[in-house]
Formats: C-alpha cells, sequence, structure tokens
C-alpha cells in the first residue's frame, strides 16, 4: 500500500490511476493518523512553493512527515511541487521547505527568448549516478514536464540532468528520499515504469 499526501494541491486521481494500472493499491489521506502508519510515501503537488509548505502544516502533516521519512527512514517520493518541498528554501516564497535535500529552488530565467516559462512538455533526462529508480528503463527515458522553478542541488543527492538552455537537476536521490520534478503520471510507459521501481525496489 502506497500512501498518497492529500495537502489539497493537485489532482492526485491521475497518480493513483498509474498505481492502479501496475497493480498497486494506493490511499489518498490528509489524515496524519494513516500516514503516521504509512510505509511508503509519495508527496505530489502543483502550485507555489509557500502555499504547499503552509498547507502542510495547516493540515498538521510537517511533523508527521518529518519522523516518517527522517526518522523511520520510509521512502518517499516527491513529485513536482513535492520535489521542491524536499529542499531547503525557493525564490518562489519564503517558507522553509524541508531540507531533506540540500539544495535551492531557482526561478527559470533566460536571455533566450526562444525558451519559454514555464518549461512544458517532453524532455530526456540523463543520470548522473546509477539507482534503481532507472532500472530496465526504456531507451533515452523522457518524462513530461510542467514547471517554471527547478532545484539546484548543493550535495551528491542530483539523480538525472535535463537540458532546458542549460543543464538543470530533474531529480534526486539521497537514501530513501526521491523526488522528481517531472511527472511521471503524466509521462505513459517512462512513468509507469520509474512508478513500478519506486514500489519494487524502495
Amino acid at each position: 500500500m502506497i500512501t498518497i499526501v492529500d495537502y489539497k494541491v493537485g489532482n492526485l486521481g491521475s497518480i493513483q490511476n498509474m498505481l492502479k494500472k501496475i497493480g498497486t493499491p494506493s490511499e489518498i489521506t490528509s489524515d496524519p493518523n494513516k500516514i503516521s502508519s504509512a510505509t511508503k510515501l509519495i508527496l505530489p503537488g502543483v502550485g507555489a512553493f509557500d502555499s504547499g509548505i503552509e498547507n502542510l502544516k495547516k493540515y498538521n502533516l510537517w511533523s508527521v512527515l518529518n519522523e516518517k521519512v527522517i526518522t523511520e527512514k520510509i521512502p518517499v517520493l516527491g513529485i513536482c511541487l513535492g520535489s521542491q518541498l524536499l529542499c531547503e528554501s525557493s525564490e518562489e516564497g519564503k517558507e522553509k521547505g524541508f531540507g531533506w535535500i540540500k539544495a535551492k529552488v531557482k526561478k527559470f530565467e533566460f536571455e533566450n527568448k526562444s525558451f519559454k516559462v514555464p518549461h512544458i512538455g517532453w524532455n530526456y533526462t540523463t543520470l548522473q549516478k546509477n539507482s534503481k529508480l532507472f532500472e530496465d528503463m526504456y531507451e533515452d527515458p523522457k518524462f513530461y514536464f510542467v514547471h517554471s522553478f527547478y532545484m539546484d542541488v548543493k550535495d551528491e543527492s542530483s539523480l538525472t540532468k535535463t537540458n532546458y538552455n542549460f543543464n538543470f537537476d530533474s531529480s534526486v536521490e539521497k537514501d530513501n528520499i526521491i523526488g522528481v520534478q517531472f511527472h511521471p503520471e503524466k509521462s505513459h510507459k517512462f512513468g509507469m515504469k520509474l512508478l513500478e521501481n519506486f514500489v519494487k525496489h524502495f
């Protein structure tokens, strides 16, 4: 059973549907008691950094997530905004992130006007280190992105890079903590395989 954290930001149904396609049961909940008994977590999210942090605290999820991830070390997969919340801070707001990953979240800014913000659409990923998350992945894995901000990682947790005028960190992995800037639930066979690997290996 995978527990999908509901803190009222984004459509969680598409993630649950993708998990259903790979035969993995899941539960969407904002109940701290249910999250406290979770064995594997997905932290999704769409929208602004500060709103995400504020909602996690509003629904009494901040402390229980820290307990589960840092103390109990259960696997967590952050998706899109959820991956950014794993970081220390964001140029988008004033709130502090979880700080589980040593990284800052920065805004895309381009002098070259052919690169639009937000970065929307399919793009490739390049592995920076071996990971079971990408085990038996299809050749030239590409994923669907929708974001105006990106993770700038300062430690060895960078897992993949993606090029959009420059190479940015598109996913991270540190022990039991994984974050992906892209949307696996919108990435067809590539996203399905990534979620299968998360379920199987973490």
